[in-house]
């Protein structure tokens, strides 16, 4: 093959990548997944009005297409992340936007939070909540449970962020450190009527550990917390042991005023996106491998894996793409540095491939944002670690160090989207060309 027809093929296979992904995020986005929706006939016992809360990185989204479908009175509360707000969009009489801190929570995401359990304190029986909760939303409302300050809760969050947990995980301990996750939003709520809307960005889609929870029954317990500090050496200040000690901070059971009789919607998930993206795939002649939407564990090391059945599918000598989805996790060593895991995974895959001919691959957040700077994720080609080398980038050094993300923008490979207002996690596709 000549360096024209190569070039020639390698913009193909980026496109469709790009392609694919976009797909995905577009059977996820808000605009899609709620066009149908209608309130429940039953929703309103009454003739109370209805409080919007919408947390989350999708949260802007889902109340713009939501709103305007709610007769009577309503009032709104959207709590997002800076920058996922659309600046065009003009918001009804009554709603409250804020944005907040993600991933660690900040002094509006403090806000953020009273403002949320006064509006859910203020409902009466006639009334309805309406929860849209999409990732994000832990750190973005905080109330520290007593005897906490936020600064408590930033400290073993970004331990717990740095340690290679997993997000339910997280979630677990989060949820026994707050007055507001974990049931406890509905609880304020009652007797008003509960209904909770979810786009999931957690592996399995328990809606318990989207956001944490606020407006949905917890099965985690103290224990649990205490033994995922333990499992990780999570260095916590006395303060965190002793609310994980405190019986109070158990989360609200099921039978609950306020979560007893709720309704919950998973509206928005993994699974959505990766049929999106797998039925595109196939018009444009490729067979589909699905590895699912649950995978989880260290970046860089499923990277390697996906390395291996790559070079197994690409000896049938047929266009294929293997996607999958999932949240893996990092494992920091070096605060300092800079990406996230699906720039890990990409360079854990690139490294493993080496140079194989044929195989390209793209991993992204489907929110747009891939661990601490503005890109999604990257794109990996054949000749990724050539022109690395070229550059006099290091890809098994940065690989060591948290390096990826100065790896891909070293070769102009990133992707960069802004963000999605959406969130399913991360999104991987890797295509097979036969030469």
């Amino acid at each position: 093959m000549n360096a024209t027809s190569q070039a020639a093929d390698t913009q193909a296979a980026r496109q469709m990548l790009l392609d694919l992904f976009a797909e995905a995020v577009r059977a996820v986005s808000a605009e899609h997944c709620l066009a149908d929706w209608q309130p429940s006939p039953h929703g309103r016992p009454g003739h109370g009005r209805t409080a919007i809360i919408a947390l989350g990185k999708a949260a802007a989204a889902m109340a713009a297409v939501v709103a305007p479908k709610i007769a009577g009175p309503c009032d709104g509360l959207v709590i997002t992340r800076y920058g996922h707000l659309d600046p065009m969009h003009r918001w009804p009489p009554h709603f409250t936007v804020m944005e907040a801190g993600h991933p660690v929570p900040d002094d509006i995401s403090r806000t953020a939070a009273d403002a949320a359990m006064a509006l859910a304190r203020g409902l009466g029986r006639d009334d309805q909540l309406l929860m849209l909760v999409s990732g994000g939303g832990s750190a973005l409302m905080s109330m520290p449970a007593p005897g906490l300050t936020l600064a408590d809760k930033q400290q073993v969050t970004r331990a717990l962020l740095h340690s290679g947990a997993t997000i339910a995980e997280i979630n677990a301990v989060r949820k026994h450190l707050s007055r507001v996750k974990g049931g406890r939003l509905a609880v304020a709520a009652a007797p008003a009527q509960v209904t909770t809307l979810v786009i999931s960005d957690v592996p399995g889609d328990d809606p318990s550990f989207v956001a944490s929870g606020p407006s949905v029954a917890d099965d985690t317990t103290l224990a649990d917390a205490r033994a995922i500090i333990g499992k990780y050496g999570i260095d916590c200040a006395p303060s965190i042991h002793a609310a994980l000690a405190e019986a109070g901070n158990e989360t609200p059971s099921a039978d609950a005023r306020g979560l007893a009789g709720g309704t919950i919607e998973v509206v928005a998930k993994a699974r959505d996106a990766l049929a999106a993206a797998g039925a595109l795939a196939q018009r444009n002649g490729y067979d589909v491998i699905d590895l699912g939407d649950q995978l989880e564990g260290e970046a860089r090391l499923l990277g390697a894996e996906h390395a291996t059945l790559a070079r197994h599918a690409a000896s049938s000598g047929e266009k294929r793409v293997i996607i999958s989805g999932g949240e893996t996790t990092v494992t920091v060593v070096n605060p300092q540095g800079r990406g996230g895991r699906n720039l890990e995974y990409l360079l854990g895959l690139a490294i493993a491939l080496d140079g194989a001919a044929g195989i390209y691959a793209i991993a992204c957040d489907t929110d747009g944002i891939d661990g601490t700077e503005d890109n999604a994720g990257a794109i990996v080609t054949p000749d990724t670690l050539i022109r690395a080398r070229a550059k006099g980038l290091d890809a098994n050094a940065l690989l060591a160090t948290n390096g990826a993300w100065q790896f891909f923008a070293g070769l102009g490979d990133l992707v960069v989207t802004g963000p999605t207002r959406t969130n399913v996690n991360d999104f991987r596709a890797i295509l097979i060309h036969p030469s």
